[in-house]
């Protein structure tokens, strides 16, 4: 199986979480073109990313740095979108004039547009509403596939079977997916469905907002945001023997301990999306492309994890 890796883009024009500042475009160009230099493949964003007046930007960013993309690269990689199901979007349209805003923001560069979350818990018709209006935009001669986010198993085959009946397919399905996601059970079902019915499963968050990279041995001071640091000193005790863990095996490996923390991923035969904003996180992130987990360290890793009692919030708009 040929491992891939996407590069995710939440915190391009994300100033609340991840303190972005608009003098930092170039670095991003770079961390764009290096990314397509170093074989990923696959590029995430979404509708609402961006905070503020700069809702957006994510996009609008990609749509930018696409028009200076050699041809020969742009047919390589594919860039999938999210839509957001807002409560006021609704009905077969609700997602017409989103869709049409970020294929314009992408410079008609769109080849996967999922559902951002599941709107099963409090109007299930309302998802249903809007899968018929992404086929009908397919129908209208429009060239995308269909994804899903934060979607759960028994959702997840309802919707294969709900778009059969339009002759469609999932082509991908995108999960919170870590060493410290809350719950392997049901990312394992989901997993299954996804293997049987051939639906790429991405892995967001792989690094837990970057927790699984910080040294269990170093008091690291690092700026970040207040909502970040916050995030970052509620985890670091409760994660330190995990993070152990992860720097054992980067050491004998001399690789980082994201590295290690993606290849967890890898191993399962999933896609991690990882965020990155600067050219060497891509350089240390693409090495991962270099080498594999075995056996022994995978099962090392996943005893490790099941200790650690405290794992990140489940998302609240994740169906069952």
């Amino acid at each position: 199986m040929k491992k891939r890796i996407g590069l995710g883009t939440w915190s391009w024009g994300n100033q609340v979480f991840w303190d972005y500042q608009i003098g930092n475009d170039d670095d991003l160009r770079e961390t764009y073109r290096e990314a397509l230099k170093r074989g990923f493949n696959l590029i995430d964003t979404a509708d609402s990313y961006g905070t503020g007046k700069l809702n957006g930007r994510s996009e609008e960013l990609l749509g930018k740095f696409l028009l200076d993309t050699p041809s020969f690269q742009k047919k390589r990689i594919q860039i999938a979108t999210k839509l957001a199901p807002y409560p006021w979007r609704i009905g077969n349209k609700g997602f017409t004039k989103p869709f049409l805003k970020s294929l314009e923001r992408l410079n008609n560069k769109l080849d996967i547009v999922q559902i951002h979350w599941s709107t099963a818990k409090y109007n299930p018709w309302q998802e249903l509403q809007l899968l018929n209006n992404l086929c009908d935009l397919i129908d209208l001669g429009f060239n995308f596939q269909i994804g899903l986010s934060n979607i759960g198993p028994q959702r997840l085959k309802e919707i294969i079977q709900y778009l059969s009946i339009r002759n469609k397919k999932v082509k991908s399905v995108q999960i919170q997916f870590s060493l410290l996601s809350p719950d392997f059970q049901k990312n394992f079902y989901v997993k299954e469905i996804c293997e049987k019915n051939d639906i790429d499963l991405l892995a967001y968050s792989p690094l837990s907002f970057g927790i699984l990279c910080i040294d269990p041995e170093k008091d690291e001071v690092k700026q970040n945001s207040f909502l970040r640091t916050l995030i970052i000193k509620n985890y670091k005790k409760s994660t330190i023997e995990l993070r152990r863990c992860l720097k054992k095996i980067a050491v004998s490996r001399s690789v980082s301990q994201a590295q290690v923390a993606i290849n967890w991923c890898c191993y399962q035969g999933v896609i991690p999306i990882v965020g990155m904003r600067k050219k060497s996180q891509v350089t240390d992130i693409s090495n991962v492309f270099k080498w594999n987990l075995n056996k022994n360290e995978f099962e090392i890793l996943q005893q490790a994890s099941q200790k650690c009692l405290k794992k990140m919030p489940s998302n609240p708009f994740s169906s069952s």
